[in-house]
């Protein structure tokens, strides 16, 4: 199965978050790609309140946070 990519590299808050809650809403894994610390942390923050681990990777242009329910 192809992951799916939320690509918010580039977007101010809170646009990574909303992004990141509606694929949430329809996905139980997913990728989303954010090019800032603070994009990072307020998705990572927003997916652990929601029971759903997080993985964070570390990227060229940012960072790839693997989210799986």
């Amino acid at each position: 199965m192809e992951d799916i990519i939320i690509d918010a590299r580039g977007l101010a808050c809170p646009m990574p978050v909303v992004k990141t809650k509606k694929a949430l809403a329809k996905n139980d894994s997913f990728v989303v790609l954010v090019s800032t610390d603070v994009a990072k942390e307020n998705v990572r923050r927003f997916l652990e309140s929601q029971k759903v681990h997080v993985e964070i990777i570390q990227t060229d242009d940012g960072y790839k946070l693997k989210a799986t329910k």
